[in-house]
């Protein structure tokens, strides 16, 4: 299992839901992600950081 930390930015907002991209990544696909497991405070264009599981604005 792979724990290293990754970086996502907030592709788009649709409800409930978020809808991300992992940066430096050329191919990378949506990640769809309930939007009450990320921090209150997203927006479309906000960076995430994944690591342990939990999502932390950057």
């Amino acid at each position: 299992m792979d724990l290293t930390g990754r970086i996502y930015r907030v592709n788009r907002i649709d409800g409930d839901y978020a809808y991300l991209l992992q940066e430096e990544k050329e191919d990378a696909e949506e990640k769809c992600v309930a939007r009450a497991l990320l921090p209150a405070e997203i927006a479309e264009g906000s960076r995430l950081l994944y690591e342990c599981l939990q999502y932390e604005l950057l």
